[in-house]
Parts: structure tokens; sequence; C-alpha cells
């Protein structure tokens, strides 16, 4: 490097270390005012944020709940023995405490009151004409046909209360407060009730993300604290990390809160991955500090030496890791930008708070001098071995992972997305204990739908097609499996009432009966002011991935066919073409279903664009498109063994795996940053390409190797956690962080020799 840029470096530093202790003071009050606001961070618990704005799945499901109410139902199942009675009896006790139990879910605020359905109102409604009364007796049996897979299971004794929810922003309390009231009820009944349905199951996974991300953080970051103890044996190298962190994470969130961004699935993520960052950064600086210690350099000399060749290898690694972070803004996913932008704005959060705290936490009170032969001679002699290793075995070891990548990138073909939406979450969790119940007992737990075109006025000729409709689809599971389990029809209720004498209009009859019968009926299936009707469906939720698309796509196929859209000629003279839309699937379970494919969508070409920019950075790092290259090999290396070691494993990807290439760029530079900065420093002192990687190897080995041990202990924790996209993100990302040493201690030297022989005079 030449004089004039560390000239300027080192004027700059000695500033930092004359004004330490105000800068020191003055962050850790600014530090304990963003307490406050970081504090107010809010979490984005919506399904649809997790969906471009043009993503045709989500415009669906906003115009069925624009045109339908939305389905937001919760069913509440249990077992009643005798539930029925003797055939041709009257309503039994259990049917009458069924409806007394509904009557107490239906006041549970949030819940709409008026439409919640149970087996005692269908069989016995409160508010009946003597005909209609006298009818639904007579046809009791065909009724409860009707209500079998919905409000009672084929075993006539399990039955379900179903609640629609009020929307979000008319219910007086949030629905957090609606969900833990229903399952208070529902604990406490005897028998004991399982609460299902998608709106649940999306708040248990926010809930877990929320909840379990805050837990396991603090509790990591005490592992971290003692892992780091154990490491530097000093108290001094525990508490300054733990200070970057924190001070970083609260910083980053006070301006997310100002910034009025608030995380989301996707964002949960980012106290770990800044506590990765800001390890990683103090590790490196502790190394240093103490080896310039074991050579009796005074500490205010090590202190602003370890800064000086540092300072530029932590701004180019926090540079290249906020980069990566960047490249996301190319996502058409809003929480996936906010993401990106969070990610760079925690990376600069941890380079302001490591560039103003560690010269004055390194000054403050006594520091013994730590002892000439290092502490840890054990390692000291594997990374010896390994530099003796990478010597003697060079094209050996490039073509043994030349050869093992090949290997691993085969997986990507094996990759396996994950639509079952309960695999997320533990086998002993309550969402999936009651989906097992529900699934096994009363039929499919997912709701959604077809909807196609309809007229103003209903008449026998369209009623045949929906009819039709409904009869294939009924039609539509394989032999010997069930994947769709009820299919309901307004034709299945119009054909049970029965046309009243000398009606004018029988259709409208009946429909005015239908309303007698359950209020909302007509309303949540057919829009006659929008022509559109809909054919509401039961899935099963617990069934593969290639079983949900392929079930998804059949039915989508069947509306299409029945209700293909047609071009009509309004008959005004401004006569114009006007399209009905086709038959089409849509729902929150498509939503559930298309989720992962929704955030890797675009992720290869971001990915693509981080790989790109890190290199570009590291080359003008480093002033060569050679070394920026070299920097690259090692950060792909562990990307493309996690992700292919997955399609060989058979480890699917979930909402926590979605985007792990793009996270592990960004992660994996700053070993490779230190690594080449410290061989390049070697190098310009005199030292030749075998002196200069050797002592490399010594100092920064010992540094990555801290770093990594610490993140590896601290991301443990996420295999604690009740949601299991998290414990697959703790567990893949210290693979590639154990990749990533294998790529800075092992292939990197190898490439830097082959770059940099000896024989040449100099690397300047």
């Amino acid at each position: 490097m030449s004089r004039q840029p560390e000239s300027w470096l080192e004027s700059g530093v000695n500033l930092l270390y004359k004004l330490r202790w105000g800068l020191l003071v003055v962050f850790l009050i600014l530090t304990g005012f963003a307490y406050f606001p970081a504090s107010k961070l809010d979490f984005e618990q919506s399904i649809e944020s997790l969906y471009a704005k043009d993503d045709q799945h989500l415009l669906d499901y906003l115009e069925s709940k624009r045109l339908f109410g939305g389905d937001e139902f919760v069913f509440v199942a249990y077992t009643v023995p005798g539930l029925l009675g003797e055939e041709g009896s009257r309503e039994t006790d259990e049917l009458k405490e069924v409806r007394k139990f509904s009557q107490e879910l239906s006041q549970v605020p949030g819940v709409n009151t008026d439409v919640t359905q149970n087996l005692a109102n269908a069989l016995s409604p409160p508010k009946l004409n003597f005909l209609l009364r006298v009818l639904i007796r007579q046809k009791r049996d065909e009724l409860i046909e009707l209500s079998r897979g919905v409000l009672i299971g084929d075993d006539n004794e399990t039955t379900a209360i179903v609640l629609r929810l009020l929307p979000e922003d008319q219910s007086p309390v949030p629905r957090a407060e609606t969900f833990k009231q229903i399952r208070e009820l529902a604990h406490a009944h005897e028998p004991r009730a399982y609460v299902v349905g998608e709106p649940v199951q999306v708040y248990d996974m926010f809930r877990y993300v929320e909840e379990d991300g805050d837990v396991l953080f603090k509790v990591s970051l005490s592992l971290l604290a003692v892992v780091l103890l154990l490491l530097f044996r000093r108290l001094r190298w525990v508490a300054l990390p733990l200070l970057v962190v924190i001070c970083s994470i609260w910083w980053t969130e006070a301006t997310l809160v100002i910034g009025n961004l608030q995380l989301s699935m996707v964002s949960s993520m980012l106290n770990s991955l800044v506590t990765i960052i800001g390890i990683a950064t103090v590790a490196h600086v502790a190394v240093h500090f103490q080896a310039l210690q074991r050579e009796n350099v005074p500490r205010p000399d090590a202190i602003r030496r370890t800064m000086v060749e540092l300072l530029p290898a932590i701004f180019w690694t926090c540079a290249t890791t906020a980069a990566g972070f960047l490249s996301l803004l190319t996502s058409e996913i809003a929480p996936v930008r906010s993401f990106g932008i969070m990610m760079a704005l925690g990376t600069l959060m941890v380079l302001i708070a490591s560039t103003v705290l560690l010269p004055g936490g390194m000054s403050l009170g006594y520091l013994r001098q730590p002892s000439k032969q290092s502490d840890d001679k054990g390692l000291a002699r594997k990374l010896k071995q390994v530099a003796q290793m990478n010597e003697r075995y060079p094209k050996r070891i490039l073509w043994g992972s030349l050869i093992f990548v090949i290997f691993a990138a085969a997986g990507f073909s094996r990759l396996t997305i994950e639509t079952d939406f309960s695999k997320n979450f533990r086998d002993s969790s309550e969402i999936v204990k009651a989906l097992d119940f529900v699934e096994t007992r009363l039929g499919g737990a997912s709701t959604w739908e077809v909807n196609f075109p309809a007229p103003s006025q209903l008449n026998k000729e369209y009623l045949d097609r929906v009819r039709a409709l409904a009869e294939d689809l009924q039609q539509v599971n394989p032999p010997d499996k069930t994947q769709l389990t009820k299919v309901i029809s307004i034709t299945d209720t119009l054909d049970f009432v029965p046309s009243k004498p000398f009606a004018s209009d029988p259709i409208q009859s009946k429909l005015d009966q239908i309303e007698d019968l359950q209020a909302d009926f007509e309303s949540s299936l057919y829009n006659p002011e929008q022509g559109r009707m809909r054919i509401v469906l039961r899935a099963l939720e617990r069934q593969s991935a290639e079983e949900k698309l392929s079930l998804i796509h059949k039915v989508d196929a069947l509306a299409k066919k029945h209700f293909p859209g047609s071009e009509t000629k309004e008959s005004d003279q401004d006569s114009k073409s006007v399209h009905d839309e086709p038959g089409k699937a849509a729902g929150i379970f498509i939503l559930l279903a298309y989720l992962i494919d929704s955030l890797l969508r675009d992720q290869l070409y971001s990915f693509l664009l981080a790989a790109t920019s890190i290199w570009l950075i590291m080359s003008l790092a480093f002033r060569s498109l050679k070394l920026g290259l070299i920097s690259m090999v090692p950060n792909l290396f562990p990307i493309v063994v996690v992700i292919g070691v997955m399609g060989w494993t058979g480890l699917t990807l979930n909402i926590g795996t979605a985007m792990i290439a793009s996270v592990s760029m960004g992660l994996t530079t700053d070993s490779s940053i230190h690594f080449i900065s410290s061989f390049l420093r070697a190098r310009s002192r005199g030292a030749s390409t075998d002196e200069a990687l050797r002592s490399t190897q010594h100092s920064v080995g010992r540094a990555i190797i801290y770093a990594t041990s610490a993140l590896v202990a601290g991301f443990s924790v996420l295999t604690l956690s009740h949601f299991i996209p998290l414990i697959y993100f703790g567990a893949l990302v210290s693979v590639a962080m154990v990749g990533g040493v294998f790529g800075d201690l092992v292939l990197m030297p190898i490439l830097l020799r082959l770059t940099y022989p000896d024989k040449a005079e100099s690397a300047a």
C-alpha cells in the first residue's frame, strides 16, 4: 500500500484516539436514547406482504375478498359421543351443548357473531317458519350429509363450530386477542376442542418468528458471551463485541422506526445477522490487538496500529456485505426489498459502532499484558498443519474441492419446495396437533375456492353449468387418495330447499328461504352486482408440494373448462368489447402453497447481482480484478455446498431457507478480505509468499476460527425454536460459515500462492 493513504489513515486514527473518551460517552448516551424508539419497532404480520403487488395469485385472492368478504374462518372441533342420538330423535342434549358453546365462541371480540355455523343450528335453526321447520325435520338425514365434512365428521361424533372473523380494520381487538380467547375457551371445554384455520396458522407462524426471534436472540447473546470468554479469556473481549452488536441493533431499529419501516417474516433474522457481522468484526480486532501486545507494543500504539491496519479491511467487509444485501432491492416483494435496506443499514451501523467504540473500549481500565506464548497452542499447531498441507498437496486439494463442488451442485436438481404449511411447526406444537385432529376426523382444514362469471339473475341453464362443475370437482381426487375433502356449491342448498307453490320466481323464492336458514349463505357464494359466483372448497393442508400444486392446477383447469370466459357486445350505441374473466382458483390456500415460490422467484437474479457487486468492490479494494475473482472462490464454495447438500439430503426449501444464497453471500466475505489484506501487508514488508501466508494463517486464521466458533455456538440456539424454518436457517448458516473457514484457510492460500509465486518481486 502506498504511504499517502496510510498517512491519511493514520491522521484519522490519531484523531479518533484523541477523541475516544468523548466519542465513547456520546455514543453510549445515543444508544440509550435509541432504545426507546427501537422498542417500538412493529412486526408486519400479513401473508399478503410476502407477495409482489402484481402477483396474480395475490390479485385473485384480494379480488375474492372484495367480492365475497374473504374466507377468514376458524374451526373449533371436538368429539361428542352420542352427538346425533337415535335415528329420528329430536335435538339431543349434546346438540344443545354444541349450540351453547357456539354462542360462547360467537361472543369473542373479533368474531362475526351473526354468521357462526354449528350443527345444532343447521339441524334446527332457531328462526324458521313452520313449513321450513317441517321440511328440515323430514330431510334431517339429507341435511346431515350436506353438513358432513364441515360441521360433522364421518364418525357422527366429531363436530365443528365455524367462526367467521371480522375484517381486521373492523375488529374491536387485535387478532392476537381474538385467537387467545378462542383458544382459552377451546382448551377449557370438556372434551377439549382444537382450533384450526388458515388465519390461525398464519398468526402462529408470525407469532413464533417474533417470540422465538426475541428469546433466542437473548439466549444466543448469553451463549456467545460464554464462548467469547472461553476463547479470549478476557472480560473486555466479551463486553466489547456485545456492546458493538447491541448498539448496532438498537441504532438500526431506531432508524427503521423513524423511517416508518416494519420487520416482516423475511427480516425477522435482522438481529441474528447483525450479530454475525459485529462479532466477526470485533474478533479480528481482538486477535490483532493481542498479537501486537505480545510483541511488547505499548497499549496506545497497539490500539492505533490495530485501527490503522484493520479499518480498511473492516470498511471493505462492510461495503461488500451491504452490497450483497442491497442486491435484494431488485426483488418485486416489498419485505424482501426492505430486508435488503435493513441489513445494509445494520452493516453500516456495525462499521460506525466499531470505529467509534473500539478505541475507547480498548483503552478502558487495566489490561493485563498477554503472555508471550499464545494460550491456544493446540490451535496454532493445527493451523500450522493446515498451512503445511496446503503447501504439499495444492493440486490434490483443488481437484478434490472441485469434484466435491460439482457433486454438490448436482443436488440442485433434487431441491424441492415445502408447501405443507404444518411442516413449519414442530409435531408437538398446538397447531400441528389441531391439524392432525381435524384432518383425520373431520376433513380438510384449508378453505379456498373457484370463482367464475355469473349473470345478474340466476337461471336454470346457468345453475346446471354450476352443478356440472361442482360434480366434476367432487371427482377430482386421484384413486385411493383424498385431497379435496368438500365442495360447497349454491346448487347443493338450492336443490335441498323446495320451491314455494305458485312462486313467480322459483329460484329467488328458494334464495329467500335460504336466507332464513343462513343469513350470509348467498352473499358468500354469489355477487350479482359484480357478476361473479364461487364454489367453496375444503382441502387437506397436510399433503406434499407435488400433490397440493397438482390439485390446484386440476381445479383451476376445471373452472376454466366450464367457464372459459367470453367477449360480449354492449347494446348501447357506443358498443365495445367486454371480456368476462374465466373461472379460476383462488384463496389463501393457494397463497400458502406458492409462498416459497414467490420468495424464490427473483432470488437467482439478486444472487448474481450480489456476486457481481461484491467482486467489483473487492477488486476495487485490492486494486486487482484477479484478486477480486480469487476472493470470490471461498465465498461461493460454501453456498454451492450448502444448497447442493440440501438437495441430496432431501431438505426442502422453506421460508427460512428461501434466501439462504443471498444471505450467505453477504456474510462470508468478511474473513476473505481480512485474510487477503493481512497477506498483502506482509508482502509489502518484504515477506515471501510462503512467509506471508504462514503469518496470515496464524494471525487471521485464529480470528476466523474464534469468530466462527462463537457464531456457530450462538446460532445453535436456533435449533430450540418452535418454528422449523428458523431451525433450518440457524443450521445452514452455521454450515455455510464452517464452509467459509475451509475456503479461507485452505482454498484461499493455494490460490494466492498460484497468483503470487515467490519468484515474483513484489505484490504491492
